[in-house]
């Protein structure tokens, strides 16, 4: 009989075997005494113009509030905890049919989106020697399973988690999610997928994922990760980044990024069988630094992750498309400068362009999840994005840390590609202001 080893299985046995051999070193600092309180005000707007069907543009603009509770831990080998999180949605404006960009909850039968939404959870957590083992509302943050940050409120996962930090520089993690609050609603639901249709009432019932992180090397990181969304995928990541410094002004840094997801289970997407991956070369010199990067997607289905989550870490995954169509291949180049260069801490800015090319003719029109990427006259899809980022945080003073990002996309596709990411221009303006009550 052969037996088989979850992601979660996996990941336990690796980290309570450095475990057996740890000794706690770091003093517990007792349950009030390492508590902390941390607010976080986010104003958001955005502006997605639809150009290609001609009809309202979708405006939406919001102030959500997040607060974040984490207590320290009671004294002894032992250490028992609690975190807790609540936060608020109100739209600013985003009626009259306009809203859908989602900032906020879609809208009911009028149209409009409602005036506020909000949630609250809580989490239990012990630690033992360099382990810690949650239980509750998480905040995620790997390359299987990662919470939407791009929006006016965070994504967060209800379930298990267990990290251990025996080994310097390494981080091994492993748990279980069954349930998740998507950043523009109050509730909970089943796990979902950003870009396949699953069958109606039939979300995976959960997530299992293990990983190890290695950052022993000074100028090197590397991740290693496998998760299995019940009954839909299997997949597994792996990168390598590496960081030379030729001398105080110049560096050079590569770096690849690899994802294969295969159907397990029911299959209810159907048939997968993907291998994604992206390379990228970042020559930086003093405050300037430019980026080339060149993605591939092998299988005829798109790669996909995560619903609203933020678990792409392929380099050419950018504001409005994800370049993740079936067998495409998609390049970019990248300028980035900091204005500390010219005596103004706090400012950067990014500008990219991006281009791709697919054969969207060559997804199975009766594919059971991504149907709706097929597309007849896309036999030579292409699309391209242009995108500008700039950012200013406040460096001293008593709005330290309040940032304000500007970010314009501008998307256009051709022979097909529509159906599946559209000729769109959006605008962004956010505002963070994070403090601490204590």
């Amino acid at each position: 009989m052969q037996t088989s080893l979850t992601p979660l299985f996996l990941a336990l046995a690796a980290t309570l075997s450095p475990l057996a051999h740890a000794a706690d070193t770091s003093p517990a600092n007792g349950f009030v005494e390492g508590s902390s309180l941390k607010l976080n005000a986010r104003n958001y707007y955005m502006n997605r113009d639809r150009r290609d069907i001609h009809t309202d543009d979708s405006k939406e603009w919001g102030q959500g509030v997040l607060g974040t509770f984490e207590s320290g831990y009671t004294q002894g080998p032992v250490g028992f905890g609690l975190d807790a999180h609540a936060m608020i949605g109100l739209k600013l404006d985003g009626g009259g049919g306009t809203d859908g960009s989602s900032i906020l909850p879609y809208g009911g039968g009028n149209g409009k989106a409602p005036g506020a939404f909000s949630t609250a959870g809580g989490t239990l957590k012990m630690r033992a020697f360099d382990t810690e083992l949650k239980a509750g509302d998480l905040f995620l943050n790997n390359p299987v399973i990662a919470g939407g940050m791009t929006r006016m409120l965070p994504q967060t996962f209800r379930g298990v988690s267990l990290t251990n930090h025996s080994i310097d520089g390494w981080l091994f993690e492993g748990g279980q999610a069954s349930f998740t609050k998507l950043y523009n609603q109050s509730g909970h639901r089943r796990i979902g997928t950003s870009y396949g249709a699953l069958p109606l009432n039939t979300d995976s019932r959960h997530l299992n994922w293990a990983g190890v992180s290695f950052s022993a090397i000074p100028s090197v990181t590397s991740n290693l990760y496998a998760s299995e969304l019940k009954d839909v995928w299997q997949q597994y990541y792996y990168d390598l980044d590496y960081t030379y410094v030729v001398n105080e002004m110049i560096s050079l840094n590569p770096g690849l990024h690899y994802y294969h997801t295969q159907d397990t289970g029911q299959s209810l997407l159907g048939a997968i069988d993907n291998n994604t991956y992206s390379l990228h070369f970042t020559v930086a010199a003093g405050h300037h630094s430019v980026t080339a990067a060149y993605q591939r997607v092998n299988g005829n289905t798109p790669f996909d992750y995560i619903a609203q989550g933020d678990s792409v870490f392929i380099d050419n995954s950018q504001q409005y498309s994800d370049f993740n169509g079936p067998n495409e291949r998609s390049w970019k180049l990248k300028y980035a400068y900091n204005f500390g260069g010219l005596g103004l801490p706090g400012l950067t800015s990014a500008v990219s362009y991006i281009s791709g090319q697919t054969d969207l003719t060559s997804v199975d029109p009766r594919s059971r999840g991504y149907s709706a990427w097929y597309s007849a006259d896309g036999k030579d899809a292409r699309h391209w994005e242009r995108d500008i980022d700039l950012k200013y945080v406040v460096q001293s003073g008593k709005a330290k840390d309040l940032a304000v990002r500007l970010q314009w996309a501008t998307h256009r596709g051709s022979n097909g590609y529509s159906a599946v990411d559209r000729d769109v221009d959006e605008y962004r303006m956010i505002l963070d202001y994070p403090f601490e009550v204590f």
